[in-house]
């Protein structure tokens, strides 16, 4: 005991004498959480509540990635209306789903991207997920603990929350070549290159269509090429697609990478979201899925992405993969959707080419080509940082500082004023 008591006195004494107390916050004549720092504000939600505070009748908010009508207000697609009052005319319970979610939804949603007849059906692990967020989330999380590799390579640039995903679940991001700020373009000879210098078996995030932020997708040529090589080098595709048929308002060609890639033999993981096309932001609906080499490697792999979802969310809501369940299965909810989504794509399109034929006739000695060569919600609009700061500054107009513009924010009835602006800040 007396020898106990010793040992006590002495490690009480060294605890006394060192700094070890300091680096703790003491709950005594202050909060316990007096150490916490102010966090950055998110870059994107910062600009909508600037543009909130601003009161210029002609203010622009060209920073929210979300749908917006020709009058610039929130749309609740046609479709999705219909299968909502569908669902709640059912009178459906409101018990748990499973972890891996609606099973029914699960098939769908798999189906969408890859094809009815694809022959990788029966050997897809496919699990709901809290949208492409979640989806992306729980991919990680398999990788980080089943990838011999921990590091994930990703575009540059890439959409701002990959790099946060990835560190949060113990994974290295780590960047590839992948735009050429000088044409505003694709920059496939870089790309390749890096791609061709990686190590055997890395992971390698890709977009699958309309690349956020900068809405440059290479084409099906280049797809086929990337597809060859990231097989030569054993590399593992791991594709986002967050804007299937919201890029180009065809379902099958804003699936053609992933597809491509099936065909050509790859495995690969996919993760899937319905906040675009569907227009379910705020539901959180989407998927996580890998391909295996057989129904039974699938199986395994769906036990394993239980695992790891049941501590994290338990399961999956419910009401917002009802509504994407019943549209896909539907014949009739499903053209109707398919038609509400080139709806969507087609008005962002024209945006891009009333943009770009306004700052033509303006006088703009510039060459505005991509902005309609470039694709989907996003445009890179070349701008530099301190032009950007003169849009905002002098017009009233925001967005991000790195000149990224979402088509959505643009209407018929201000296209005119956002492109004299941008002549005004780059002549």
């Amino acid at each position: 005991m007396a020898s106990s008591l010793n040992k006590l006195r002495i490690s009480t004494k060294l605890l006394q004498n060192s700094n070890y107390f300091e680096t703790i916050p003491q709950r005594f004549g202050s909060s316990w959480f007096t150490h916490v720092e102010m966090g950055p504000p998110d870059a994107i939600l910062g600009i909508t509540e600037a543009y909130k505070k601003d009161t210029n009748p002609k203010k622009i908010n060209l920073g929210v990635g979300a749908y917006r009508d020709d009058n610039g207000n929130p749309f609740v697609l046609p479709s999705v209306l219909a299968a909502d009052r569908q669902v709640c005319d059912a009178c459906l319970n409101k018990e748990y789903a499973p972890i891996s979610g609606t099973p029914e939804f699960c098939k769908a949603a798999i189906k969408l991207a890859l094809g009815d007849d694809s022959k990788a059906l029966d050997r897809v692990a496919t699990v709901q997920s809290i949208s492409g967020t979640g989806a992306l989330r729980i991919g990680n999380a398999f990788f980080s603990k089943f990838f011999k590799s921990k590091d994930l390579y990703m575009p540059t640039p890439t959409w701002g929350n990959h790099v946060p995903l990835a560190t949060h679940s113990l994974l290295t991001p780590k960047q590839y070549k992948y735009y050429n700020p000088n044409n505003c373009s694709l920059d496939f000879a870089g790309l390749c290159e890096n791609l061709s210098q990686l190590p055997e078996h890395s992971l390698v995030l890709l977009h699958a269509c309309a690349h956020n932020p900068t809405g440059v997708d290479p084409n099906l040529e280049q797809w086929k090429e990337l597809s060859q090589l990231i097989k030569k080098k054993k590399l593992f595709p791991y594709f986002d697609m967050a804007y299937q048929g919201f890029a180009s308002g065809d379902i099958v060609k804003d699936a053609a990478a992933v597809r491509l890639f099936i065909n050509d033999g790859h495995l690969i993981a996919l993760c899937q979201s319905f906040a675009k096309n569907m227009g379910l932001y705020g539901e959180r609906v989407g998927a996580f899925s890998i391909v295996g080499e057989s129904p039974e490697e699938a199986a395994r792999i769906l036990s394993q992405l239980k695992i790891l979802i049941r501590p994290m969310y338990s399961n999956p809501p419910i009401h917002g993969a009802r509504i994407v369940t019943t549209i896909l299965t539907d014949k009739k909810l499903y053209q109707q959707w398919l038609g509400d989504v080139k709806t969507m794509a087609d008005r962002i399109i024209n945006c891009r080419e009333q943009l770009k034929s306004n700052l033509k006739k303006i006088g703009s000695k510039h060459n505005w080509d991509h902005i309609t060569d470039q694709i989907g919600m996003f445009c890179y609009t070349g701008m530099k940082p301190d032009q950007v700061e003169r849009l905002t500054k002098d017009y009233s107009i925001y967005l991000t500082k790195d000149g990224r513009i979402s088509m959505a924010g643009v209407t018929s009835k201000n296209v005119e004023y956002l492109a004299n602006a941008m002549h005004e800040v780059t002549k």
